[in-house]
Parts: structure tokens; C-alpha cells; sequence
């Protein structure tokens, strides 16, 4: 029944629709195309063309026609599905569609999506099928950040079959995607064969199960709260980057666990994998205080060094055997992406050669009447194990003049200081 449909709330923010032409987003586009206060505000739709059916121009086609008639500006956007990225069609194309979304998502703007009860409760199932905790149990929200602005889902609470008599009621056009109909894709399957089964012996299942999503909805709210607060007394270190081990280890193993997902993920880091927990207590928050121990994953890595977690960068490694001439008159771009720059002079009486560390340096530094291996002053300095690999060495022959910016032999110490001149690295990946 069309009065099944909840009310919109107050609109405040410009809403863009995502709109397939499916049953679904026709009808959220049409409720929005009809809400003087979404026209007020700028309402637009994008269209994905994701060139997977042989229809996909037709339904692009359609799109146009029907936000024509509704005076609706339409976007369309061409993807490429990566297939070959081993996350499966449905993820592929669920990846590059939302990444279209985020591209034209604009500050403050809301991206209305138009899934619905029965989404709700095959994401539970497919989440509970995968072994999900309760954040995964959580599905779908309503409303979470998203790109530059905020996802909203205004039909969660709706049945599917709510959308389908207001779509006939009012003689709406929708596209039939075939390969809704194919069971070889998870959802389709619990959507054509599971769903319907259940509902012989319990017709209220769709509902339950999007009730249950509700009720971990809540706890993980309630749990995130307690989890940022371990993570807060956790953290060391100026830049907060940093986990004590001390605290990891004193926590109880379910909340230490809890507190390394959420700082991966607020680091910008991947999702740590199903073991990649269980391998930080066990190999590196075990790991004796001397010991670099790490973890790697994807292209990210976590290390502990003096009784700390840190995110360390994977870095490409320079080329066998690379060497520059410098004077240092314009910065200069190294190998891995780092940048080794002159600021306050002009340049250096003569140019001098930039490599990698080989192996068995020595340096003169101020202060100090004898050479000390380079290894040995690294050891004894701030600059941490993973970056050591990728310090550029400023050479004048033999003789080790820098190990980056912050190991400079007394030479060139003293040279910089007559001139009230820097030398400045900055390590690959890091803001200029």
C-alpha cells in the first residue's frame, strides 16, 4: 500500500539519487522528484553505466527519459569494472559504482540510495554466512559519512513489496535487470531460493532478520564509544599514531583486538584480515623489546619498535647500484619517491654524489675526533628501522658527508652553518 511509505523527513542538505532505473530507485526518485523541498534544494540523479548487460545504453537511455520528464538533471557515469582484481563481479561493480558516487558527491550533499527491508535482511544473512561480528551483523545504516558528504538509505524500514504497489499505483516505468535472476551471485540466491523458503514457516523472517541488523546497530553505537576511549589511553606519542604496547597488552584480548581494528582504520589503513589480529598479539605485542617484529598486509605494514606500535610504509626499493651527481642547486627526486633539497644557498662548491647505504659507512660527526659506523649512529638515532633502508647517502668521495638530514658529518656541518643553510629529506610518501 502507498501509505506504507514513510513520510520524508525535513530536507536540509542538496540530495544527489543514485538512480539505476530499477523498481527500487524509480520509486526514491519519484518521492524526491515530488518534494517541493528536495527541488528547492538542487535535487540531481547519477546514472552508473556499467557496460556488464547488453542493454546497458538502453538503460541509460531510459534513465535520461525518465528524469526528463521529471525535470531532474542526470548524471551518467561510464566505469570500469575490474574484474580481475579477485573480489568478485558484484564487489567489482559495487567498488567501481561507489567510487563513481564519491567523484561527484559534493560537500555537504546527501547520496540517496534506494535499498529497502529485504536488502536489510539478505545483507544480515549474507554477513552472518561470513562469520561477521557484530558491526558486521550491523548491515546497512541509514545514514554514515560518505565521500565528501553523507550516504542516505530513506527506505530501509520498507518492504520491497511497499515499493512495488506504489510504483503500480501511480504507473511508474522501471528497467528488469536479467541478471537479478541469476543464482550463481550470493544475493540473488538468497533472494530467489532462501528468502522465499523462509517465509513459508516464518513470514515475518524479512523483518526479524532487519530487526536484528537494528539491534546490532545499536550495540556496535555503544561499543565504538568504549572502543575510542581504550584507543585514546592507548596511544603514544606526539603525532598519536602510535600504540603503547604496555596498554595493548593490558587490556583483555576481545578490547585489544577492537582497539587495533579501529586504529588501522583510522590510520587509512586496509581492513586488517581475519588473522592479521590474532598475528599482532601474538607476534609482535609478544615480541621481545629488542625485536622489530611487523605484520604485513596488502601494501601496509605494522611494526613494533621500542615498545611501540607504528604504521610503517612499504616502500619500492631503489635500483642496484643508484647513484647521483648533485650540487645541490635543485631539489633532488630519488628512486623511492623521496625528495633531497639545498635550502639557503645557492648550491655546493662542488657536486657531490647521492646512493644508497651499502654496507660498513663511517662519519665524522661535530664534537668527535674519530669516524663512527654509520650503522651504529642509526641504531642510536630517531629515525626509524623502515626508513633507514631508504636514507640517501650525500657523499664526497668516500667520505659520508649525510645520512639523510639528520646525521650530518662535521665537514658539511659546519659548511650549512657558514652559510645559514639546510639540508632537507623528505621520505617517500611524506607531505611536502
Amino acid at each position: 500500500m502507498e501509505s506504507a511509505l514513510p513520510p520524508l523527513p525535513d530536507l536540509t542538505t542538496p540530495v544527489l539519487v543514485g538512480f539505476s532505473g530499477g523498481l527500487d530507485s524509480t520509486v526514491l526518485l519519484h518521492l524526491l522528484a515530488h518534494a517541493p523541498a528536495a527541488r528547492a534544494l538542487g535535487l540531481r540523479a547519477v546514472h552508473v553505466h556499467h557496460g556488464l548487460q547488453p542493454a546497458a545504453d538502453a538503460w541509460a537511455a531510459h534513465c535520461q527519459r525518465v528524469c526528463d520528464q521529471w525535470q531532474v538533471p542526470l548524471r551518467v557515469v561510464h566505469v570500469q569494472v575490474d574484474v580481475a582484481a579477485g573480489e568478485g563481479l558484484e564487489a567489482a561493480a559495487r567498488r567501481a559504482r561507489h567510487a563513481a558516487f564519491a567523484g561527484l558527491l559534493q560537500a555537504g550533499e546527501r547520496l540517496a540510495l534506494a535499498h529497502h527491508r529485504d536488502d536489510q535482511a539478505e545483507t544480515f544473512l549474507l554477513r552472518a554466512l561470513r562469520g561477521s561480528g557484530v558491526e558486521g551483523l550491523a548491515a546497512m545504516r541509514e545514514y554514515r559519512e560518505f565521500g565528501a558528504g553523507q550516504l542516505w538509505r530513506p527506505l530501509l524500514r520498507v518492504p520491497r513489496a511497499a515499493l512495488e504497489a506504489h510504483a503500480r499505483r501511480h504507473g511508474l516505468p522501471w528497467i528488469d535487470d536479467p541478471s537479478n535472476g541469476e543464482d550463481a551471485f550470493d544475493r540473488n540466491f538468497l533472494r530467489n531460493a532462501v528468502m522465499p523458503l523462509l517465509a513459508t514457516r516464518w513470514p515475518d523472517a524479512a523483518a526479524v532478520f532487519a530487526r536484528s541488523a537494528a539491534l546490532a546497530g545499536e550495540a556496535t553505537t555503544l561499543l565504538q564509544a568504549q572502543d575510542e576511549r581504550w584507543l585514546h589511553a592507548c596511544r603514544d606519542g606526539d603525532d598519536g599514531h602510535a600504540l603503547s604496547v604496555a596498554a595493548l597488552a593490558a587490556l583483555p584480548a576481545p578490547a585489544c583486538a577492537r582497539v587495533l581494528r579501529l586504529w588501522a582504520r583510522q590510520c587509512g589503513l586496509p581492513p586488517l584480515p581475519g588473522h592479521g589480529v590474532a598475528r599482532i598479539q601474538h607476534d609482535l605485542l609478544g615480541a621481545g623489546h629488542d625485536r622489530q617484529a611487523e605484520f604485513r598486509w596488502q601494501q601496509a605494514r605494522i611494526v613494533r619498535w621500542r615498545d611501540r606500535l607504528q604504521v610503517a610504509a612499504v616502500y619500492p626499493p631503489w635500483p642496484d647500484g643508484w647513484q647521483a651527481d648533485w650540487d645541490g642547486r635543485t631539489p633532488l627526486p630519488l628512486p623511492d619517491g623521496g625528495v633531497l633539497a639545498l635550502h639557503g644557498a645557492p648550491g655546493f662548491d662542488a657536486p657531490l654524489q647521492v646512493r644508497q647505504r651499502r654496507g660498513g659507512e663511517r662519519i665524522r660527526l661535530p664534537g668527535r675526533a674519530h669516524s663512527h659506523l654509520l650503522k651504529h649512529r642509526l641504531q642510536a638515532s630517531d629515525i626509524p628501522p623502515w626508513l633507514r633502508p631508504q636514507l640517501p647517502l650525500l657523499c664526497d668521495g668516500t667520505q659520508v658527508l649525510a645520512a639523510g638530514d639528520g646525521i650530518v658529518a662535521a665537514p658539511l656541518r659546519d659548511w650549512l652553518q657558514s652559510r645559514r643553510a639546510q639540508l632537507r629529506w623528505q621520505p617517500p610518501g611524506s607531505a611536502n
